[in-house]
């Protein structure tokens, strides 16, 4: 457990990045913290956000409900455990594709597959994130193919990972892209290792896997 300087050098960080709008940030506080909940990355960094808070979200992935409870718990642990390192907490993980035309790229994702635009940067833009329920993904824009898309295609190297709750979601997700007249890469199929899934080919050939139980 890391002492309690150090805790609140962590909360001071958090303040920090909301302050500057770090959209990463916003998902922490958005998962930690249940009054942000239902709110959306620019809701969250528009929002009233203090010390006390930044505090209250160190405390919670730690553990503790409340910073008071965390600093109590740190009164009672022995030293050994004061001074033991912490394991790190990782809360979320966010795929990036590399893409020709962030623009075009935002199209597709926001009037094929039904994702929102989460944030973009520079003018024309440069970086972008889109998201859909608790999936998110990066896009960054590159000025030729990273991958080699025979290699790709023939490998079946994915660019992005997305898993649904039942197959009955992941069918009415395929009906939904079928009627959009998304290009699939791989239709809805059974896996041997018992999973379902189908890939879409994203216009710059990125493949994108949808998947969910079988059954």
């Amino acid at each position: 457990m890391p002492s309690l300087e150090n805790l609140r050098k962590q909360a001071k960080l958090v303040l920090r990045w909301h302050c500057d709008r770090y959209y990463p940030v916003a998902a922490q506080i958005r998962m930690l913290l249940p009054r942000y909940k239902h709110m959306t990355d620019p809701e969250v960094l528009a929002h009233s956000f203090k010390l006390s808070d930044a505090q209250e979200l160190v405390a919670r992935q730690h553990g503790f409900e409340s910073w008071q409870a965390l600093k109590t718990g740190l009164s009672t642990m022995s030293d050994h455990a004061e001074h033991a390192p912490s394991k790190a907490v990782i809360i979320a993980a966010e795929p990036q594709l590399f893409v020709a035309d962030i623009r075009a790229s935002l199209g597709f994702f926001t009037q094929k597959l039904g994702f929102a635009i989460a944030f973009t940067y520079g003018e024309p833009p440069l970086y972008a994130q889109v998201k859909r329920d608790e999936a998110r993904l990066n896009l960054k824009r590159v000025d030729g193919p990273v991958i080699n898309p025979e290699l790709r295609d023939r490998e079946e190297l994915l660019s992005a990972a997305v898993t649904v709750a039942s197959a009955e979601e992941l069918k009415r997700l395929f009906l939904e892209f079928q009627s959009a007249n998304v290009t699939f890469f791989q239709a809805l199929k059974k896996q041997p290792w018992g999973a379902r899934n189908f890939i879409v080919k994203a216009p710059d050939g990125n493949l994108l896997l949808f998947a969910g139980p079988a059954n």
